[in-house]
Formats: structure tokens, sequence, C-alpha cells
């Protein structure tokens, strides 16, 4: 088995927002990109965070990677927002207008950003089959899309095994696969062996006494599994 770089993005949807500043803080640079959630209430039952938000992370965090999720209908309208806000890569959700799928990634990358592509727990992956090609990341989400605090959808975990294995079977796939919703210390080694790359963490992460401890936790039980379906491997050979 090869071995993958794991990376977490915590989410500051499950921060409290009248402290979103020292909730970053508080990872103390144990984190690998910071994630913002952007719900528009229409999408997704729920509202959460605009443009003004990403720009001033940007501002506080001028290295940081800063991994956008759009959960929104008028991508349109509010793509554009977006594109100029500080992110490093956004996400935009298949669901959302398949028709313009392709020319909203190019928009992306024509801004110079990365791009990726999510789809629900009930999307399968041949919906995206067409974009798989020009995309950075494919976004699994693991709970219905709109909330935090939510268990994750075992059956999500068969989606991420079929899209790591396109990956290594088909030329010209380089995405990363990322997984967003319900994701803790106990599953985390399991969603990272079956392919996951990029693990979204909000509530579990935030809920924390020590949030910067439970970030080194939860690589440290995933470096675990690795090590162990390693051994596991060589074994059999």
């Amino acid at each position: 088995m090869s071995r993958r770089k794991f990376l977490i993005a915590p989410s500051v949807l499950g921060a409290d927002p009248l402290a979103l500043a020292e909730a970053v803080e508080s990872l103390k640079g144990r984190h690998d990109w910071l994630h913002l959630d952007i719900m528009d209430g229409h999408f997704v039952r729920n509202l959460s965070f605009g443009p003004a938000v990403a720009r001033a992370m940007r501002r506080r965090w001028p290295e940081a990677f800063i991994d956008v999720h759009l959960m929104v209908d008028r991508l349109d309208v509010v793509l554009p927002l977006f594109l100029n806000s500080g992110a490093s890569l956004i996400t935009i959700h298949a669901e959302t207008e398949p028709q313009l799928l392709h020319a909203a990634l190019g928009s992306i990358r024509a801004a110079g950003l990365q791009a990726g592509v999510a789809i629900g727990p009930a999307t399968p992956v041949e919906m995206i089959r067409p974009v798989l090609d020009c995309v950075d990341l494919v976004l699994v989400m693991s709970v219905t899309p709109g909330f935090g605090g939510q268990s994750l959808i075992e059956s999500t975990l068969e989606r991420t095994r079929q899209l790591a294995q396109l990956r290594a079977a088909t030329r010209g796939y380089s995405y990363l696969i990322e997984m967003d919703g319900g994701i803790n210390l106990d599953n985390a080694p399991r969603i990272a062996l079956a392919g996951c790359d990029v693990a979204v963490a909000g509530s579990s992460v935030f809920s924390s006494p020590d949030p910067a401890a439970y970030l080194d936790k939860m690589k440290s039980e995933v470096k675990e599994a690795f090590d162990n379906a390693e051994i596991g491997a060589d074994r059999q050979d």
C-alpha cells in the first residue's frame, strides 16, 4: 500500500461565530487547510458566511490554504464574488447547475485558483465522470449538506473507494479526495484507508478542550492505521 499524505481541514463553521479568529489560533498551526462553508439558504437550508469572511481570513493568515465550499444555487451570482476573495481552492456542487459545470470550473481555473467538484450523499460518482480530468479535488459529502454536527453516512465510504480506484486506474486523473461531515477521531482512520486525502472536521475539532491536541491525535490515529495496513499487506505477500 502506497503511503499518502493525509490532510486535515478544520471547518470554521464548527467554531464560535463570535470568535472565529480565536478558534483558528487555538489550532496552533496543526491544521493543513482552513475550510470555509458557504451556504445560501436555498441549495441548503442554512445560511453561513460571505466573501468578506474569506477576505478577512486571507488578511489574517496570508499563508493559509483557504478551502471554500460553495453550497449555493446561483453560481452565476455567487461564484464571481469569491474568485477574488482570497480563496485558494473553490469547490462547487455538481447538483447545482450540471449543464454549467464545465464552464464554472473553467472560470475558477481562469482566476488562478484550484477547482473542486462536490457530490451530495445521494449523488452517484458517474455524474461527475465528465469533469474528473479537469478538477483538483473531489469532495464527497458524508452527511446531508447544510448543518454541522451530523453523523457520518457509512455508505459514502464506498464512493470514496470508487473515486480512489478510478484515479489509480485512469491516466489524467490527479484529483485529491476530500470528505466532509461527521468526521472525528473514531472514523478518520477508516476514511483515510478508503482513499480520503483531505478530511474536513468542524464540530469534533472545535468542541474539543484542546483543538491542537485533537488534530495531533487524529493524524497519529491515521498514521497507525496506515502502518497496520502496510504490515498486513506485507504478511499477505
